[in-house]
């Protein structure tokens, strides 16, 4: 689960970076970093989380 997870937000970087997303907090090209500042943590929650 978290591979697919991990290539959903490299994807989502991605589009970003392309074609902002324009939700709240992603409407122009160089707040791809907060995806990325997101990842970051979804990763450290699953790996607290695993036993």
């Amino acid at each position: 689960m978290s591979k697919v997870l991990t290539v959903l937000l490299l994807l989502a970087m991605v589009i970003q970076l392309l074609k902002p997303l324009n939700l709240p907090g992603l409407r122009q090209r160089r707040d791809f970093w907060k995806i990325a500042v997101f990842a970051i943590g979804v990763m450290m929650v699953t790996v607290l989380v695993r036993p």
